[in-house]
């Protein structure tokens, strides 16, 4: 097992407990991945589910099919969005150019899917593998539903990968063996980037939101340049005047879709922090994402959120 999980850098502890479990053969039915997103967690479940099945440790052909997630035993769940019925992934509403006002969900039917796969006879392995993403973003039904798969995991083995995991129910924990994951350092940082050749100068900003996680500094970076370069150059230098405010309201809910103004409302508290302003500022675009969540007309509540911004004091130079 000692090259299994070599290219995951940065979490000895996690590495440790891991292969040890493998080498020892001795696996819980549940797991808890825990730790910030874009720190390893879902290459950390990949190695560990090759190492379940090769035995003898690193093996290609089981990467592969891990990794594109076409291996008969295993069910990789992500949360969803609903739309016309069906039920979409980030990647798939992306790719239909769906507009998206809240965040994924997983949903309660997605885990009775997890509840009859894990009841089948496996096809190639030993046992059926379940890996959840983003865990906490479980509806109530849903989680009661884990629950009771947890319960009577059978003979299956089920990874749940979260960066909140304090927002899962406490008997959801219980039944889990927690695996912790911690930021990178900036040693282990530039590493990963340079690995995948990733290396750029990104805004302040970005750097601080991505806190130690090289995949969420790249999840940042994307969304930063995915922004129209005309609101980018805009948002350098944030409005001072009333009917610039208005003006740049209308134009953020028309040109961004609700995930998008959802980032920004974290890139925007970080800018506001790097220049000074106090907690009232931040508090003010708290409340303006509280706003957007409980699907308030996003032009209006922009356009209250930045003229209060504007009366709170103009902006120090960027």
């Amino acid at each position: 097992m000692s090259g299994l999980f070599q290219d995951l850098l940065g979490q000895p502890l996690a590495v440790n407990l891991l292969a040890s479990a493998l080498a020892q053969q001795r696996l819980a039915p549940a797991y808890l991945f825990a730790g910030p997103d874009g720190v390893g967690r879902r290459l950390a479940a990949l190695r560990f589910l090759e190492g379940m099945l090769s035995e003898t440790g690193s093996s290609p052909r089981q990467r592969r099919r891990l990794e594109e997630r076409n291996h008969p035993d295993l069910l990789w769940v992500e949360p969803t969005f609903q739309h016309q019925g069906r039920l979409l992934t980030r990647a798939e509403a992306e790719e239909a150019g769906i507009g998206r006002r809240t965040p994924p969900q997983l949903r309660l039917e997605q885990i009775r899917g997890v509840s009859r796969f894990l009841a089948r006879q496996p096809v190639e392995a030993r046992r059926g593998m379940v890996v959840i993403e983003t865990a906490e973003a479980m509806a109530e039904s849903a989680a009661n539903a884990l629950l009771k798969t947890l319960e009577e995991p059978g003979h299956g083995l089920m990874i749940l990968l979260s960066a909140s995991p304090e927002r899962l129910l406490s008997t959801i924990r219980s039944r889990c063996q927690l695996i912790r994951f911690l930021r990178l350092d900036s040693e282990a940082l530039d590493q990963v980037l340079l690995r995948c050749d990733a290396v750029e100068d990104d805004p302040p900003e970005i750097t601080a939101m991505a806190a130690g996680s090289p995949g969420a500094l790249l999840e940042h970076r994307r969304h930063w340049q995915a922004l129209p370069d005309e609101l980018r150059q805009r948002l350098q230098n944030p409005p001072d005047q009333a009917m610039d405010a208005l003006a740049l309201a209308r134009d953020l809910s028309e040109a961004l879709d609700g995930e998008q103004q959802l980032w920004l409302i974290n890139w925007w508290q970080q800018r506001l922090w790097r220049d000074g302003r106090g907690a009232e500022s931040l508090e003010r675009l708290e409340r303006l994402r509280r706003q957007l969540l409980s699907f308030v007309q996003p032009r209006l509540a922009w356009e209250v959120a930045l003229l209060d911004l504007v009366q709170r004091g103009p902006q120090p130079p960027g």
